[in-house]
């Protein structure tokens, strides 16, 4: 079997973001399934794909709201509001659907589609009509965006979340509803997306690398937690937001707390123990640094890989129970609560006492479920060949 696997941006091999974590993750599965997987969609700008024989590269382009210049958001605005697609798809037109189609054209004879997020479907549905098709919904974005447009601090920005989620809303529903099989990365993503039966949809359980972290039983401590993100997307800020007005002022003074990745302007804590460090060169080494993770997402949909990470690494945590979105089994070291002050009594604690554990039975166990779902998938993506998958 053939795929097509249509996708805004191509793996790079870098895996800086969840999603990027996500995507090789999903592909890898495909492979070791039996199917044939061709990439196609955009570069980041100067980051060539990393598997470039079974890549089709439409450009490159730079789809970061927050890196971009007053005049490009107002361009995108403009052309979403003219065009009618949402603003996240409006950024890929950058070729034109004819451009699309030659491209995949060329990619030869094909089986079907899988179309990964709504962002790239959404902004050449009409080029994914003829072939069946499997559904890879990283989040509810409808509902991540109303989430965002609550969080807003301006009427305007308000006002273009509420738009954002009016037009996924439908353009989800009906991806979804053409689909032979949808893909969610969280069990409440199936019926949130109007596919809770096992017919229709399966969790695919993640993992952040091929094989199981190596496990490390001395490590050097040199903090009492650390958190890493990309803090300028919405759905993290609102997590950081709360964790640094509600858990922080909670922990003593001498607790100290790292906080990596691209923070937006006026974030900030008078607490003296936090510390922003802005981009670190290795952020596996940067979290193994902490005595505890903090997990701490609030909003948004899908799943954290951070929190799967966190496990595989054997690292002690404390989570919110959002946190364990897409997360059947977490380990001993792992504290759950959504109450700030028990929040931070459970760092300190954990900080106090640490525990790692051997994340590799974690690992596996995510492995061997993620194979499984893959493998449902593709049997209803073309159930005349149903033996290969068994």
């Amino acid at each position: 079997m053939h795929l097509l696997f249509a996708t805004s941006i191509v793996p790079d091999g870098a895996l800086a973001s969840g999603y990027e974590i996500a995507n090789a993750a999903i592909i890898a599965a495909l492979r070791r399934a039996g199917a044939r997987v061709t990439v196609i969609g955009f570069t980041w700008p100067g980051k060539p794909a990393s598997d470039p024989q079974n890549t089709i590269v439409l450009g490159a382009v730079d789809v970061r709201t927050e890196s971009a210049s007053s005049l490009q958001k107002l361009a995108w605005v403009a052309k979403a509001l003219l065009s009618g697609l949402t603003f996240a798809s409006v950024k890929l037109r950058v070729v034109t659907d004819s451009e699309v189609q030659a491209a995949v054209d060329r990619a030869g004879p094909f089986d079907g589609y899988v179309l990964n997020s709504v962002q790239f479907a959404g902004a050449f549905e009409s080029l994914f009509g003829d072939r069946p098709s499997i559904f890879v919904a990283h989040n509810v974005e409808h509902s991540s965006a109303l989430q965002n447009a609550a969080a807003a601090g301006g009427l305007f920005q308000r006002m273009l979340f509420r738009r954002e989620a009016k037009l996924l809303k439908v353009i989800e529903a009906r991806l979804c509803r053409r689909a032979r099989f949808v893909f969610t990365l969280a069990e409440e993503d199936r019926s949130a997306l109007g596919v809770g039966s096992d017919d229709r949809s399966a969790m695919l359980p993640l993992v952040t690398c091929a094989e199981p972290p190596a496990q490390k039983t001395l490590r050097s401590i040199d903090c009492d937690a650390a958190l890493i993100g990309t803090w300028t997307w919405q759905p993290n800020r609102i997590g950081l937001d709360w964790f640094l007005d509600k858990v922080v002022p909670h922990l003593r003074p001498d607790f100290r707390v790292r906080i990596a990745g691209s923070v937006p302007p006026g974030v900030i804590s008078t607490h003296p123990g936090v510390e922003f460090v802005g981009r670190v060169p290795d952020a596996q080494a940067f979290v193994r640094s902490a005595a505890v993770i903090p997990l701490i997402s609030t909003s948004g949909s899908g799943v954290q890989l951070k929190s799967i990470e966190t496990f595989e690494l054997g690292l002690p945590s404390v989570a919110t129970s959002h946190s364990l979105r897409g997360i059947d089994h977490r380990p001993v070291n792992c504290i759950v609560t959504d109450d700030p002050v028990a929040f931070a009594g459970a760092l300190e604690a954990a900080a106090t006492d640490v525990r790692d554990v051997d994340g590799s039975a974690f690992h596996r166990r995510q492995m061997k479920a993620l194979d499984a779902a893959i493998r449902r998938g593709l049997k209803k993506l073309d159930p005349i060949r149903q033996e290969v998958f068994a």
